[in-house]
């Protein structure tokens, strides 16, 4: 058994310890796909470095096989342009771009899509190609069609597709236009976050079909969410257990911005504690209060900023006790943020799956509890 071989089963067998499957199919899929075809180089993050700096780790160097069969997201892109192959030196600094998404992770996705032999499957984020094998081997080529937005991604991806004996229906171009050619689907997995669902995948996917997406937005909190359609363009959902993160898709990433300046504003006392928003759920909420903002800061000392109106929020502990809160511009973002916080801690401080989500032509609601509750309109 060549090494590759004995790693992957060793994945896998580590995977079923974990609880990751739920049927046998996908344990299958993960002993038998090579994830060194779609992972011939990749970046490690180097430990303490500001900014974050990134080794290039190649193809049949030490400890590169290992590092493809860890259960660990390996980032294959920065800044939409820079792969490991390109690095010259020894490190070099970057936004992550594109990535193979840890396999626990991919798999469990899959698994709660739903999706079985018969289904016609659309994948958003084509990636390395990883996750659409994985999908090809359980599902059947056939049925299943794959949007990437990068071309060289794209590119790659369908290379290593064909090395691994795989031939799905590949397409380069906006993953949020969905396939308008294609439908109706049974399925559809976002292997990218976005704000909101987009508008086409709701009239692709058949009535009674479910979309599994990752809602993420300028403060890069993220909530997973499966949705089942209701209409054309109607659907209802529940976030799911669990802390799942994507890369947010490029035409739904936070504009250009200038350097920050913080201004001086009102001051007041803080209603609540600033550091809430570090838990996963509690910065969520606040993104859902302030989607235009983006949050910077951790603890005490949070930073709120709305490029889009200037509008800026600023937190400090007071030295007699509590914090304080500076704001500025048109819209009180602190204001806003301490209003869904109070509503959920008042609620218990639930995880996200005590959250949903109603989809209409009219707009995208989440909501605390149940669908009449009151809750929180998408930036669409």
């Amino acid at each position: 058994m060549s090494a590759s071989a004995r790693l992957r089963q060793t994945l896998a067998e580590g995977l079923t310890e974990g609880g990751t499957f739920t049927e046998p199919g996908w344990r299958d899929a993960a002993g038998a796909v090579p994830r060194e075809l779609f992972t011939r180089s990749y970046f490690r993050p180097v430990p303490g470095t500001v900014p974050t700096a990134y080794r290039p780790v190649r193809e049949g160097e030490p400890g590169w096989l290992e590092g493809v069969y860890s259960d660990e997201t390996l980032i294959t892109q920065l800044d939409g342009r820079i792969r490991p192959d390109d690095v010259p030196g020894r490190t070099v600094t970057g936004s992550p771009s594109s990535s193979s998404t840890l396999p626990s992770l991919v798999l469990r996705m899959w698994q709660r899509l739903g999706a079985e032999t018969g289904h016609r499957v659309l994948e958003i984020g084509t990636g390395t190609g990883y996750s659409t094998a994985l999908g090809a081997h359980r599902l059947g080529e056939a049925r299943l069609t794959s949007v990437e937005y990068d071309p060289v991604v794209g590119e790659g991806a369908a290379a290593a597709l064909g090395a691994a004996g795989f031939a799905p229906r590949l397409i380069i171009g906006d993953g949020l236009r969905g396939d308008p050619a294609g439908g109706p689907y049974d399925r559809l997995i976002a292997t990218c976050s976005v704000r909101y669902v987009p508008l086409p995948w709701l009239h692709q996917v058949r009535p009674g079909g479910r979309i599994l997406v990752t809602l993420s937005g300028w403060s890069y909190a993220n909530a997973l969410a499966l949705l089942r359609v209701t209409g054309p363009g109607e659907a209802t959902g529940r976030f799911l257990p669990g802390c799942t993160s994507f890369m947010i898709a490029r035409p739904h990433d936070r504009p250009p911005r200038p350097v920050l300046a913080l201004l001086p504003g009102d001051l007041r006392p803080s209603r609540i504690d600033p550091a809430k928003l570090d838990d996963w759920t509690g910065g969520w909420v606040a993104q859902l209060a302030a989607p235009s903002a983006e949050r910077m800061g951790t603890g005490a000392e949070q930073i709120l900023w709305d490029v889009s109106t200037g509008s800026q929020a600023r937190t400090a502990p007071d030295p007699e006790g509590g914090w304080t809160v500076v704001q500025r511009g048109p819209v009180r973002l602190w204001d806003r943020v301490e209003r869904a916080v109070q509503r959920w801690q008042a609620a218990g401080e639930p995880h996200q799956e005590d959250f949903g989500i109603t989809v209409s032509p009219s707009g995208q609601r989440v909501w605390l509890g149940t669908e009449d509750d009151p809750g929180w309109l998408l930036p669409i």
